[in-house]
């Protein structure tokens, strides 16, 4: 009987094999039902083979066969393989957490009918001349439709209320809906239908866009670009322009984003720009029923163009001919549970094993990919200017908070910089990278602290519902009437949060209109895009906001961007700290002045002459990266190094601190040219009551690290750590 290798989503580090009845296809790719000891569950058919090391007898049959998707591709599969190599995590772990949830039960999957809209007979003989001009809506539905039907995606390009337009249009008799199954399988190449697509060229490319344009598009083959441009420079209006090449020839796109916060502005772009092409999102704001019907779109080559966050790296596409990664220095794309991947890589390997170009976009790329660009690995493709003629780099001033006066955390010139642009009517932005109210509370009279009891961390003062809450392990309580410890009721917040500075700010300006955007304000579904929608009214004069802010939003009033508290990341131990600062400031200046309207920049510090700043106020990220790669290289670190963490945590010290000293005798054993440091706490030693440490290994070649863990791992395997829970990460940004 013949047999087949499945994966299984199961912690262990191999395939299992199964027999095949008699008559029962099964293909590579396919998704199979079969036993697991008393269960039943869904595995992927990985490969076919003639004969196995397993005992006949010992071999169960697959039960049956899950026909209602496409199987995987044997692409998506090899790159699947890879991360499971690489990553050193289980292969089918790996390949089941890359399907959409329902994909990995058994429950027969119904393909989502497409709905679809047209002109009634009626509809298709009305002369717009007699329509009502106030319908501006309608009009723009009526006349999209009288050329060609289109489905709902394509006509939210038009506006925002849409769907209820279309209900008043099918409700007087003008447009009737109808639905279609989507097709299966890719579109064949040159189809019309495909080729031919509505491009709107509203902005005309400025030479050096030009110039990135034509280079990634007269690549036939595999090369990884590192777009360079400043903020404001018009990067997305490159990608724009590789969109449309690509789509003339019927290909598809992959564009990666860092945040969920960033695909609903990016999608409304593309979709104003490509009003009749089908882009999908994918990213786990959706519902379980829509990444799978979005999934399936990109696997059956419908979707043309999808965007998405880290996970959509992972999404089949039939037709790739462009990936592009957008703020591709952002850490968010780096996974820190379970498969701990990043997707920037594993775009990278993608585009190698697909033969297509892949663009990384960043105004602050990371060390590791400047220092590809400047080896000549990436081709550098840089864009200094903004894009628009009128617009300028922000000036940018430190405020020195030793030398001036402070009003809870915000100094006097700032408060009086953000009071002559209410005066003008223009909008402020004052970035504090924490939430809540404060960082601490504190005792007047013992110095109690409100620590976490459950962590080594402290607990934050959210002051709009009194409560203290931990932000490492969830744990909350009522603010306290007075000291735990000596009864003093002298209880005051140490330090600043966005909702400190919100309250400072309604004192000041009583009359000012304050926006608060964090993760906390924008909790729920539609929160942030009513906010964003604000912002663009210029219904807002003041934005208090944490790193949602500093990145992808153009908001053509914002003036003045004011940054609070950004020294504790100069001396931290932490080395990619000073790093994700200036990038983080780079950003968050970038919002400024991106209009006709000149930006301005005031930075509240203890250390205004730290060369970080300095680099800052001149806009120069070459210098700046260019001392950091000497100090990184002169220190061992990325990008001159490679790094493996083995993280393990427990309830008991002692096991847990047993089980690293055996790993770390193990690795030493096996002599492998790899630099194998001791085992240190983590830098949060103890969260949710777990204590946790860690091992570093690294090694100045990749090869030589990748040797040195796949000989690791079977030993780490068969360590007793019955009561620990530990990790591998390969690459790691956390530490």
């Amino acid at each position: 009987m013949p047999i087949v290798r499945v994966a299984l989503d199961i912690p262990l580090p191999t395939l299992f094999d199964y027999t095949v009845a008699e008559g029962m296809a099964v293909g590579v790719g396919q998704r199979v039902v079969v036993p697991f000891g008393r269960r039943q569950i869904v595995g992927v058919v990985m490969e076919r083979i003639a004969a196995t090391d397993v005992p006949v007898e010992r071999i169960k049959q697959v039960l049956r066969v899950l026909e209602d998707t496409v199987p995987l591709s044997a692409g998506l599969l090899d790159l699947l393989r890879f991360c499971s190599d690489y990553y050193r995590y289980p292969v089918g772990q790996v390949v089941l957490s890359a399907l959409p949830i329902r994909l990995r039960f058994d429950k027969p999957v119904i393909a989502k009918q497409e709905k679809n809209f047209r002109l009634t007979p009626g509809g298709a003989v009305l002369n717009l001349d007699d329509f009502p001009k106030r319908k501006v809506v309608q009009r723009r539905i009526l006349a999209k439709l009288a050329a060609q039907p289109c489905n709902l995606a394509q006509l939210k390009s038009l506006s925002a209320t849409v769907g209820k337009q279309l209900k008043e249009l099918e409700g007087e008799g003008w447009v009737e809906s109808y639905s279609s199954a989507p097709s299966l399988g890719l579109p064949l190449q040159g189809d019309a239908s495909i080729t031919q697509h509505t491009f709107d060229s509203v902005h005309t490319l400025t030479d050096e866009q030009q110039q990135a344009v034509d280079a990634v598009a007269q690549t036939g083959d595999y090369a990884c670009f590192l777009l360079h441009g400043i903020t404001g420079s018009g990067k997305t209006e490159v990608y724009v322009h590789l969109m449309h090449r690509v789509l003339q020839r019927a290909g598809q796109i992959l564009l990666l984003v860092p945040e969920i916060n960033l695909t609903p502005q990016l999608e409304g772009y593309f979709r104003r720009r490509f009003p009749d092409v089908n882009l999908i999102s994918l990213h786990s704001g959706l519902s379980e029923g829509e990444r799978l019907h979005n999934w399936q779109q990109a696997q059956n080559g419908a979707a043309q163009i999808v965007l998405g966050t880290r996970l959509s790296v992972f999404a089949e596409l039939p037709g790739l001919e462009l990936i592009i990664v957008d703020e591709e220095h952002d850490s968010s794309f780096k996974q820190q549970d379970g498969l701990r991947y990043s997707a920037r890589d594993v775009a990278i390997f993608r585009a190698s094993q697909c033969g297509v170009p892949i663009v990384l976009g960043s105004a602050t790329p990371s060390l590791e990919s400047y220092l590809n660009a400047q080896s000549g690995r990436y081709r550098m493709l840089r864009l200094t200017g903004r894009a628009l003629a009128t617009a300028r780099l922000p000036s940018m001033r430190c405020i020195n908070i030793n030398q001036t006066v402070m009003h809870h955390g915000i100094s006097e010139n700032l408060l009086r910089e953000i009071g002559q642009r209410i005066a003008r009517k223009e909008q402020s932005l004052l970035f504090i990278n924490r939430r809540g109210y404060a960082p601490v509370l504190m005792c007047g009279g013992c110095g109690w602290l409100s620590g976490c009891k459950h962590c080594a961390g402290k607990m934050v003062l959210h002051l709009s519902d009194r409560r203290l809450r931990c932000h490492h392990c969830g744990y909350q309580v009522r603010v306290p009437s007075a000291c735990p410890d000596c009864g003093n009721a002298d209880l005051h917040p140490v330090g600043s949060g966005t909702q400190r500075v919100e309250s400072v700010l309604q004192e000041r300006f009583p009359d000012a209109r304050i926006l608060r955007v964090d993760r906390d304000s924008t909790r729920n579904k539609h929160a942030w895009k009513t906010m964003r929608e604000q912002i663009h009214a210029n219904e807002v004069d003041i934005l208090v906001g944490t790193q949602m802010l500093a990145k992808g939003h153009d908001f053509p009033e914002l003036t003045l961007v004011g940054v609070l508290n950004p020294d504790s990341a100069l001396y931290s131990s932490d080395f990619r700290a000073a790093e994700r600062l200036f990038a983080q400031l780079a950003q968050v200046a970038g919002r400024a002045g991106r209009a006709d309207k000149p930006g301005e920049v005031l930075i509240q510090t203890a250390f205004p002459d730290h060369p970080l700043f300095r680099a800052l106020q001149k806009h120069d990220f070459e210098g700046w990266a260019a001392s950091q790669l000497v100090e990184r290289q002169m220190a061992g670190f990325p990008p001159f190094m490679y790094q493996a963490m083995l993280r393990a945590e427990g309830r008991q010290e002692t096991e847990v601190y047993a089980f690293l000293d055996q790993a770390h005798s193990s690795a030493v054993g096996l002599q492998h040219a790899v630099e194998i440091l001791g085992v240190v706490p983590a830098a949060l030693p103890r969260r949710a009551n777990h204590i946790r440490a860690q091992l570093l290994i690294q090694s100045a070649k990749r090869k030589d690290l990748q040797q040195f863990l796949r000989a690791w791992q079977p030993l780490l395997d068969g360590l007793p750590a019955q009561k620990l829970r530990w990790s591998v990460d390969v690459d790691p940004l956390e530490f």
